[in-house]
C-alpha cells in the first residue's frame, strides 16, 4: 500500500500551521479541510458506483446502457483509480515492475475490458477504502511518536541584557539562565537553580507520578514544570538535550527493520511476479485442457486470483505491528533502537546484569554506627564528620549526610594515606580515619566483628584508641526484587549479576535479591570476557543491564545491551540496543514482554493473511468465488490485520 509517511513529516505538519491546544485536540478548520478532501474521492466513487448499481438493478432509465453506462462507471472509477495506475506506472519506469499497484491497475481494467464495470469500480474502490483504513491506523500508531515529537519545547525564556526573553532553544548556550512557568515544558537539559521543583516527567520517561528535584539536581528538557516560577542553568545544548536524542532515537527506530520485515519484503517482490504469471497462466493455459473454453471466464477467474493475491495485508500490517511494539515500549519508559532487536528481546534466556545503578541506586547511606563507650554516638561521628569534610570519596558524601546537633567539630593538619585513609587533628585529638590496613598500621587493635561484615567499612580510631565504625551499603531500587519476580515470570531461565565492587557485597546483594550467580571485583574486561562466554555456550541469548558507563563495551558485545539511567548517561544512548528512562529494574520484563507480545501479533497477521488468501485464491481459480468476495476478502484480512497490530496499543503488560 502507500509508502509510510516519514516521522520528520508529521513534525513539519505539526509546525505548519495546525492550532492545536493543551487538551491535545485539534480543532483547525485546515485540517478538517484536508481530511475532507482526503475523503472526498472515495465518497464521490461510492456514490457514483452505488447509483450506477441501483439503475442496472432496477432497469429505471433506459438510456442508461452503451457508452452512456461504460462513462458513467468510467467517471466512478477514475477518481480512486487513477492515483493507482499512476503509482503503478512510476514504479515501472523505476525499474520495479511487480508493485501492488500493478496488480490492482491490472485486475481493474481487465475487469472493464470483459464489461464487468462495476466490479472494476468496486475493487479499487475497497482499495482506497483499505488505503484510508491504513493511514488511519498507521496515524493511531504513531501517536506516542507524535506525543514525543509535541512536548519537544518551541521556546525558551533566557535571561539576557537582564531581562528575560523569549528564544529559539536552538540558540541557547550552555550555562545561560533559563526561566520556566508553572505550565511550561522545560526546554533543555540543565541544573535546577531553585529550591526545589515538581515535575511532570511521563512525556520522556514514562512515570505518570511527578517527582520533585531540589536544587543542585538535573532537569531534563521536556519536563513540565507543575508549581511555581522556576530557573535553570542550562547544561548542553538543544541538539545533545534529553529529548532531542529520544525523538532521534525513536525516528531512526523504524528504519532499523527485523528481520521479519525485511524477509516479507522481499518474499513480496518474489511472490508479486509468480502472481501475475500464474494469473495469466490460469487465463490461457486451460485452453489446451477444457473442452469448452470460454476465453472471459478464465480471465475473470485470473482477475479475481489477482486481487486475492495482493500482498496488502502482509506488506501493511508487519511493519505496523513492529511500530505499535516500538510506540508501547516508548509509554512505558522503555527506548527499543530498532524493531530487530524487539524480535532478539524474545529470544533472550540468559538475563546479565551490573550491581551499582542497576540494581541498587548507586548512592551510599550510611547502614549502622558502632561507637565504644569512650564516646557518645553523636560526638563519635562529629569527629568522623570533620575528618570527612576534607574529603572527595563518595563514601565521605554519604557520611557528611548524617545528621547531628551542637556545635561541629573542625579538623585540622589533615593528610592522606594513600590506599588506606585519613590522618588528622581534631579538638587537639589526633584521628585517622580508614580501612583496615590504617589501624593495623598504626598499632590500633581492630574488634574480631569486623571481619565478618560485607559492606564498605568505614574505622575510627581516637587518640590511638579503636572508637568504632561505620558500615556504607548502596540501597537496593524499591522495585528491584519485583524486578527478579517478573523476569523469572516472564520465563528467563537464568539469571547472573556481575559487579566492579567488592566480591563479598555483591554475593550478599545477590543472595538477598535470589539471583543464580554473583560476582564481584570484575574489571570492565572480566565482565566483558564472562559475557563472550555466556555467548559461547549453545543456545544462550544473553541480555545485559548496565549502567552504560563502564559496561560500554559488555553492552556492545551482548546480544541486547540494556541501560539504565538513558537521560543521564550519554554511553548508554550510544552503546546500548535498549535503554530503561526510568532507571526502574522491573522494566527489564516488561521489554521482554512486549517483544513477545509484538512477535505474536505479527505471525498472528502473517498466519491470517496467508491463510486466508490462499483459501480464497483456491476458489476463485476454481470459479466458486466471485470479484466481490475477493475484494471483501483482500479488504478485510487487511483491515483484521490491521485492527490486530493497534491492540498493541492499548495493551497492558503486568
Amino acid at each position: 500500500m502507500k509508502k509510510k509517511q516519514n516521522l520528520r513529516d508529521i513534525d513539519n505538519q505539526k509546525h505548519s500551521g495546525e492550532h492545536s491546544h493543551d487538551d491535545g485536540h485539534n480543532h483547525s478548520s485546515p485540517e478538517k479541510a484536508s481530511k475532507f478532501r482526503t475523503y472526498l474521492p472515495a465518497i464521490f466513487s461510492f456514490v457514483m458506483l452505488i447509483t450506477g448499481i441501483v439503475i442496472d438493478y432496477f432497469d429505471a432509465f433506459p438510456f442508461f446502457e452503451g457508452w452512456v453506462r461504460i462513462i458513467w462507471y468510467v467517471v466512478a472509477y477514475i477518481p480512486v483509480g487513477f492515483p493507482v495506475i499512476i503509482e503503478g506506472w512510476k514504479s515501472i519506469k523505476n525499474g520495479d515492475f511487480f508493485t501492488e499497484f500493478l496488480l490492482m491497475s491490472i485486475a481493474t481494467l481487465g475487469a472493464f475490458a470483459i464489461g464487468e464495470y462495476p466490479e472494476g469500480v468496486a475493487v479499487m474502490l475497497f482499495y482506497a477504502v483499505g488505503e484510508l483504513f491504513q493511514s488511519a491506523a498507521v496515524k493511531k500508531a504513531k501517536g506516542n511518536i507524535k506525543a514525543l515529537l509535541d512536548v519537544r519545547p518551541n521556546e525558551a525564556l533566557v535571561y539576557r541584557k537582564s531581562d528575560y526573553v523569549p528564544v529559539d532553544p536552538e540558540t541557547v548556550e550552555i550555562g545561560e539562565k533559563i526561566q520556566v512557568r508553572v505550565g511550561e515544558k522545560i526546554p533543555l537539559d540543565g541544573k535546577l537553580l531553585s529550591e526545589k521543583a515538581s515535575l511532570n516527567t511521563a512525556a520522556i520517561t514514562g512515570e505518570s507520578k511527578p517527582g520533585t528535584v531540589t536544587k543542585g539536581e538535573k532537569v531534563f528538557a521536556g519536563s513540565i514544570n507543575l508549581d511555581g516560577v522556576i530557573e535553570i542553568e542550562t547544561t548542553k545544548e538543544f541538539k545533545d538535550s534529553s529529548i532531542a536524542r529520544i525523538l532521534d532515537l525513536v525516528q531512526n527506530a523504524t528504519a532499523r527493520k527485523s528481520k521479519t520485515e525485511l524477509f516479507i519484503r522481499k518474499f513480496a517482490r518474489i511472490y508479486t511476479p509468480i502472481v501475475v504469471f500464474l494469473a495469466i497462466g490460469l487465463t490461457f493455459l486451460p485452453y489446451l485442457f477444457v473442452d469448452n473454453y470460454v476465453f472471459e471466464d478464465w480471465l475473470y477467474r485470473a482477475l479475481i486470483f489477482l486481487v486475492i493475491s495482493c500482498p496488502c495485508a502482509l506488506v501493511v500490517s508487519i511493519p505496523l505491528g513492529y511500530f505499535g511494539g516500538l510506540g508501547a515500549a516508548s509509554r512505558n519508559g522503555i527506548l527499543f533502537k530498532g524493531a530487530s532487536f524487539l524480535d532478539t528481546m524474545t529470544k533472550v534466556n540468559t538475563v546479565v546484569m551490573d550491581k551499582t545503578g542497576t540494581v541498587t541506586k548507586g548512592v551510599f547511606k550510611i547502614k549502622d554506627v558502632v561507637n565504644n563507650n569512650a564516646f557518645p554516638e553523636a560526638e563519635f561521628m562529629k569527629y568522623l564528620m570533620a575528618m570527612e569534610e576534607q574529603s572527595t570519596h563518595p563514601i565521605a558524601k554519604a557520611i557528611l549526610e548524617y545528621k547531628t546537633e551542637g556545635a561541629d567539630f573542625e579538623a585540622s593538619e589533615v593528610s592522606e594515606v594513600a590506599g588506606k585513609g585519613l590522618k588528622g587533628t581534631v579538638n587537639g585529638k589526633t584521628v585517622l580515619v580508614g580501612n583496615k590496613a590504617l589501624m593495623t598500621s598504626n598499632n590500633i587493635q581492630v574488634p574480631a566483628e569486623t571481619e565478618s561484615i560485607v559492606e564498605s567499612i568505614v574505622m575510627v580510631s581516637i587518640d590511638g584508641q579503636f572508637a568504632g565504625y561505620v558500615t556504607i551499603a548502596d540501597e537496593l531500587k524499591e522495585d528491584a526484587h519485583e524486578a527478579i519476580k517478573q523476569i523469572r515470570k516472564a520465563g528467563i531461565s537464568r539469571i547472573i549479576m556481575l559487579s566492579g565492587d567488592k566480591d563479598s557485597i555483591t554475593k550478599e546483594v545477590g543472595r538477598e535479591m535470589g539471583v543464580d550467580s554473583a560476582m564481584g571485583g570484575l574489571l570492565p574486561e572480566d565482565k566483558l570476557n564472562e559475557v563472550e562466554r555466556l555467548k559461547r555456550e549453545t543456545g544462550t541469548t544473553v541480555a545485559f543491564i548496565g549502567d552504560g558507563i563502564n559496561d560500554a563495551p559488555v553492552l556492545a558485545t551482548s546480544d541486547v545491551g540494556m541501560a539504565m539511567g538513558g537521560l543521564g548517561s550519554d554511553v548508554a544512548i550510544e552503546t546500548a540496543d535498549v535503554i530503561i528512562q526510568t532507571d526502574q529494574p522491573s522494566k527489564i520484563a516488561r521489554a521482554i514482554q512486549i517483544g513477545r507480545s509484538t512477535r505474536r501479533i505479527v505471525w498472528q497477521n502473517i498466519g491470517l493473511a496467508f491463510g486466508v488468501k490462499i483459501a480464497v485464491m483456491v476458489l476463485g481459480a476454481f470459479g466458486m468465488a466471485t470479484m466481490w468476495e475477493a475484494v471483501f476478502a483482500d479488504v478485510g484480512v487487511a483491515f483484521l490485520a490491521i485492527l490486530n497490530a493497534i491492540r498493541l496499543q492499548k495493551m497492558n503488560w503486568k
